[in-house]
């Protein structure tokens, strides 16, 4: 089912910048020509896949079609500011708007070639890869020829903690040898994914930050093994594909590592910032469309002789989900503009505000549009159920909601000036 969520609120709160406004009426126009009308067929499509018939999920054929038809307006990388092989890149600032409408949708942002994991490992190619590892990965992935996948996590640890993952990498001559077990490797399952960014520990006995490293794995190289997909909320995500994958002596040249040893909690810092405020701006476009369909439910159904845009509870609802909805975009926006000015680094807080801010309130907004369809929320036959297991997922994806607030407490305690020095060793008495 589709419902266009435009509406004034979706524009950056002060004035689009110049390149946004333009570019903003043309993916509107494109939403409303060519994805909202083929949201029933991709889904279908999708739905036809099993991963067991063939070797792994396909693109469905609309989307491809979809995405020649946004390369040829312009429409495409529009997420990768300051890179010489991505001119047409836009600040994070210039690009929040254009991805909060790509956001009404799961899988629009695939389209535009500014879909998670691809974006977070073109900018990590674009950041930190060699002129020869961008030669070879960085331009077919701009160009949409490949896709790539993201391994960090791991089941056997809390990956929370990305110092406690196990999967090693070790120095072997002219090669690296990797082995580990990684899973939600979002994009592994892809007949199109062609490269793997692995983390793994490359000295266990360096300070704690300095063990961790990345390498560049082609997909097909010979010890990777696809375990399994892993179902969210019972959604297998095809074609996305979150996998299970096991790596058994997997040997790759030592060109391969990325930036160097030691390196690679640095460049998975560097990855993660700009990936989380894309899924927040994703976010407050699942939760304008979820409004809208909201709103929309309950003006069209009576109960107990009134329309239920008419009952008390629901203008409560109503009125507070704008407010959140405004709350969470105005965070997303600054949090955005500092990115650009300042840095990463310096923005630090407010990234971590809107990843803990953004998809709790989608969440909400999503749960009150379920509320508000009854039976039909859960079901298929509109987009809640699924946005909402989509959502849900991004409260502990890249860094759970309690990582980001005791990150952010202890940025606010030092601001103040009111951390305590690290306690020393514990005194025992002798007795």
């Amino acid at each position: 089912m589709t419902t266009s969520a435009s509406s004034p609120a979706i524009q950056a709160p002060f004035g689009d910048p110049p390149r946004t406004a333009a570019l903003r009426q043309r993916l509107e126009a494109f939403m409303a020509e060519h994805v909202e009308p083929n949201e029933g067929q991709v889904e279908a499509e999708s739905a036809a896949q099993s991963w067991h018939s063939a070797a792994g999920w396909n693109t469905p054929p609309t989307v491809q079609r979809l995405k020649a038809l946004a390369r040829e307006q312009g429409l495409w990388n529009l997420f990768l500011p300051h890179s010489a092989r991505a001119p047409e890149g836009l600040s994070n600032y210039e690009y929040a708007p254009l991805c909060e409408i790509m956001g009404r949708n799961t899988w629009a942002s695939e389209i535009f070639n500014c879909s998670a994991p691809d974006t977070g490992n073109m900018e990590t190619l674009d950041r930190y890869g060699s002129e020869l590892q961008k030669d070879r990965w960085l331009e077919p992935l701009l160009a949409g020829e490949i896709r790539s996948a993201f391994l960090m996590t791991e089941p056997e640890v809390a990956s929370s903690d990305a110092t406690n993952i196990r999967c090693r990498i070790e120095r072997d001559g002219d090669h690296y040898v990797i082995n580990g077990r990684k899973w939600w490797s979002s994009g592994a399952g892809r007949r199109q994914c062609r490269l793997l960014i692995v983390m793994g520990k490359t000295d266990p006995d360096a300070p704690r930050h300095q063990q961790q490293s990345m390498v560049l794995v082609p997909a097909d190289t010979p010890g990777v093994k696809m375990l399994r997909p892993l179902k969210v909320f019972g959604y297998d995500h095809a074609p996305v594909g979150h996998m299970e994958v096991l790596l058994e002596n997997v040997r790759v040249p030592v060109d391969h590592l990325l930036l160097g040893e030691g390196r690679g909690f640095e460049i998975a810092q560097g990855r993660l910032g700009p990936g989380r405020i894309h899924h927040c701006m994703r976010s407050i476009g699942a939760a304008e469309r979820a409004f809208a369909l909201m709103c929309r439910r309950l003006a069209t159904r009576d109960a107990f002789g009134k329309a239920l845009a008419e009952q008390g509870v629901w203008h409560e609802r109503i009125a507070q989900a704008r407010c959140m909805i405004e709350q969470a975009r105005l965070l997303t926006l600054k949090a955005a503009w500092m990115m650009d000015t300042v840095g990463n680094k310096a923005a630090q807080a407010e990234i971590a505000m809107i990843k803990i801010v953004a998809p709790s309130m989608a969440c909400q907004v999503l749960d009150w549009a379920i509320q508000a369809h009854g039976g039909a929320g859960v079901s298929e036959d509109f987009p809640l159920a699924y946005t909402y297991a989509d959502q849900r997922t991004l409260r502990f994806a890249d860094g759970p909601d309690e990582v980001h607030r005791q990150a952010l407490a202890r940025l606010e305690l030092a601001r103040l000036g009111l951390r305590r020095k690290p306690a020393g060793p514990p005194v025992t008495r002798g007795c």
